[in-house]
């Protein structure tokens, strides 16, 4: 029961391919994410591969969450009488 419990919990490290698939999003792009500071990770072996820790990604999450509320603030929804967006 116990490895259960263990196969079921999250792993602490993701690959880059792991966040990528997590934010449905490419690994080239997640990669940049990485390279620019926006998601902390580190490198590690002598092939020097990349890792995001779960809590950094979700803290990533929650962040993106945070940007785009205030982004949806400054920046409102209108439609025109077509039906269209305006900005």
């Amino acid at each position: 029961m116990e490895d259960m419990d263990h196969q079921d919990a999250q792993p602490r490290f993701l690959t880059l391919s792991d966040v990528a698939e997590i934010l449905n999003t490419s690994g080239a792009q997640v990669y940049a994410l990485v390279r620019r500071g926006d998601l902390p990770a580190i490198k590690i072996g002598g092939r020097g591969q990349w890792r995001v820790e779960s809590s950094e990604l979700e803290t990533y999450i929650e962040r993106m969450y945070a940007e785009t509320k205030t982004f949806v603030k400054q920046h409102p929804y209108v439609e025109s009488e077509t039906g269209t967006e305006v900005n």
